[in-house]
């Protein structure tokens, strides 16, 4: 279990809106969590954050002026998101640009995204409900949208995180928290950016087609306050899960709670949250908090690539005679074609026949380690 640690003494002090902040550091110092004695404007009243300093906002580290140094020994630094500024654009002009999906080939757009890199190691992160958090126990593998910790590490409330969610809903399920998988990259290969060639379809989609937020073509997340940049796996294929994933939980005041942890030799999740944190589990369908691990399959050695209907799909499983594809260019003449649904934002499936499927081929993905 790992909560965030209460103010001390001993952390950190930075300086924030020209004040100076008793901090501690979150996701090792991609973000902060500051705290007040007195009321100050973002600052929220959280009494059990220490009777002293009972007002704290989270904030990312790009925001703070002056920080002591944030990596750990043995833990490389994340490249931070570079923004180039000057007086006529500032911040808010290159945030609403980055909304803009005529602006995807905007030369300042484009080097603040390239700024934006995945190396091996480095901690991604996939906000999920309490149905997806559901299916990640019972063996799916990482897939889909996802975000680098360290651009999203402030974004730790329900609310906050209702921007990152893929299941088309804008808020928690039922109950004040929201739910993480978090795991370290094996390869930057494994990642795409959605901007412009094979995620040109995403843009297209019309409202009704699809789940969650517009993609928007530009590589970051749609959002009214926000830059955080986001990547896609690549094809949206499964990825292997690696050891030490872990499931998280976030409630109301921000704490993170380790929920479950993946060990790869038993190919499925230890529980690691203690009974004062079970409840976090009562809104996820059919899983008892109780449950130490659940078994998961094989991790994937290979991709299974086809086409159907002229459409390029990856094989998820077969199923007497029928297929289970995902499309690996979603758009609105592929999901017509295949009839595929939207299982998350940009995920479509379908089942399709295995005597139509042409173009058969598997394809060894091996990681140089």
């Amino acid at each position: 279990m790992t909560i965030t640690p209460q103010a001390s003494g001993n952390g950190p002090r930075v300086t924030y809106g020209g004040v100076v902040y008793p901090a501690e550091e979150i996701a090792r110092g991609a973000a902060y969590e500051l705290f007040s004695a007195e009321e100050a404007p973002g600052f929220e009243w959280a009494p059990g954050s220490g009777a002293a300093l009972p007002w704290r906002r989270f904030v990312h580290a790009t925001e703070v002026t002056v920080v002591p140094p944030v990596a750990e020994p043995g833990d490389e630094a994340e490249s931070p998101l570079l923004v180039p500024l000057h007086r006529e654009r500032g911040w808010a002009y290159v945030q609403r640009l980055s909304q803009q999906p005529a602006a995807a080939g905007d030369p300042t757009l484009a080097a603040v995204r390239a700024s934006a890199v995945v190396r091996r190691g480095t901690r991604m992160v996939k906000v999920l409900s309490a149905r997806q958090l559901a299916g990640y126990v019972r063996g799916w593998l990482p897939h889909g949208f996802c975000h680098r910790e360290h651009d999203v590490a402030h974004l730790r409330t329900p609310s906050a995180t209702a921007v990152l969610r893929t299941d088309g809903a804008d808020g928690p399920d039922g109950a004040d928290v929201t739910y993480a998988l978090r795991w370290r990259a094996a390869d930057p290969a494994d990642y795409d950016v959605p901007v412009g060639g094979a995620h040109r379809g995403l843009t297209a989609l019309a409202p009704r087609d699809r789940l969650g937020g517009a993609v928007l073509g530009t590589g970051f997340v749609p959002s009214s306050a926000q830059l955080v940049p986001e990547f896609v796996t690549r094809d949206f294929a499964d990825l292997p899960m690696p050891a030490n994933a872990t499931l998280l939980a976030y409630p109301a005041d921000g704490v993170e709670v380790v929920l479950y942890s993946y060990q790869a030799e038993q190919r499925g999740w230890l529980r690691m949250a203690g009974p004062q944190w079970r409840h976090l589990l009562a809104a996820v369908p059919g899983l008892s908090p109780d449950q130490e691990y659940v078994p998961t399959g094989e991790a994937p050695r290979s991709t299974r690539l086809v086409d159907w209907r002229g459409v390029p799909c990856l094989v998820l499983r077969e199923e007497s005679g029928w297929l289970r594809l995902r499309l690996r260019r979603p758009g609105p003449d592929a999901v017509a074609e295949t009839g595929a649904q939207c299982q998350e934002r940009g995920v479509y499936e379908t089942w399709a026949p295995a005597s139509e499927i042409t173009d058969d081929r598997v394809v060894d993905l091996p990681y140089a380690l």
